[in-house]
């Protein structure tokens, strides 16, 4: 058997992991003029069908970024190849498994400004049990990080459980709901928030209004404000960091956050310094709004250092 301290070298050597207790959605994504009216009926210029759910995007954009991955999450059996899909990035997807429950699904609509709105069916992602969050984290090791979003399931227990094993979380309310503000805040070391989920939490809407909630609220915990065309603000425990957005010709933003997110995550969990970090997410993040489609339009890693290179 080996010794304590050969483990421990093994588990030192071992390259830090992401797992993402997230969603995994079918995109149904259709170009419109216009956002639906009630009562109205309108035509679709284009339409895809594509993998998705800020889950999967996410994983996404930290395999792309060059994380490991370990994704945890529910399809319905009939879906698997969106799985094979994921497998192809170099996403772990050992704790992706299958149940009866249609997969989670979302209705796009993206107008010609780049616009979109979302209608969403949970499905297979609120599937999620206490048992599989904790054999997901069975062997992690303690350099690992969790995320996760509000797309699945016992999210209470995705952090509490990674509390219990020592791991820093990183958690996406998104979207935005009441029962964010019931969850144990106390377990989360990053919060990654837009402006409006960051004016829902603090009930402000005034910037440093909010900020000034934070700090005040969420002592514990560094926190994203992502700005949009503004940028983002993040409020570290000894200053704050506004790094400016690239200024690009958007044709779709509906996977901008979250590529910011996983490219983000990628770069600080193995200890880039902030702005640096903050800049590549901006980086990938412009990238993607530049494409259509959400997993496919986020950046590979060499197209963000050719970018970069650029600027």
């Amino acid at each position: 058997m080996p010794c304590t301290s050969t483990l421990k070298q093994e588990a030192q050597q071992r390259i830090m992991a992401v797992i993402n207790f997230g969603s995994i959605n079918i995109d149904h994504v259709y170009q419109v003029d216009h956002f639906v009216q009630p009562g109205e009926t309108i035509a679709s210029s284009h339409y895809q069908c594509l993998l998705g759910g800020k889950g999967a995007n996410q994983s996404i954009a930290l395999a792309r970024a060059g994380s490991e991955v370990r994704h945890v999450g529910k399809i319905n059996e009939a879906d698997v190849s969106f799985k094979q899909t994921m497998i192809r990035d170099g996403i772990d997807c050992k704790h992706v498994s299958c149940t009866e429950m249609a997969t989670g699904h979302a209705i796009i609509q993206v107008t010609p400004s780049a616009e979109n709105a979302i209608v969403l069916f949970g499905g297979a992602n609120h599937e999620m049990t206490p048992k599989d969050i904790m054999q997901a984290l069975d062997t992690v090791s303690s350099a690992d990080w969790v995320l996760t979003q509000n797309e699945t399931s016992n999210i209470d227990q995705v952090l509490i459980q990674a509390k219990e094993k020592g791991l820093q979380v990183a958690f996406n309310p998104a979207p935005m709901t009441e029962s964010v503000k019931h969850l144990p805040h106390e377990c989360i070391d990053l919060l990654i928030v837009n402006e409006v989920e960051a004016e829902e939490i603090s009930g402000r809407q005034d910037l440093d209004k909010i900020e000034d909630y934070f700090r005040q609220d969420w002592p514990h915990a560094e926190v994203l404000i992502t700005l949009g065309k503004a940028g983002v603000r993040m409020l570290k425990k000894d200053k704050t960091i506004n790094v400016p957005a690239f200024e690009v010709e958007a044709v779709d933003t509906t996977a901008a956050g979250d590529t910011f997110i996983g490219y983000f995550l990628s770069a600080y969990s193995t200890h880039t310094d902030s702005k640096t970090a903050l800049t590549r997410a901006c980086a990938a993040s412009a990238l993607a709004v530049m494409q259509v489609g959400a997993a496919q339009s986020i950046p590979s890693i060499e197209d963000v250092n050719r970018f970069l290179a650029k600027q």
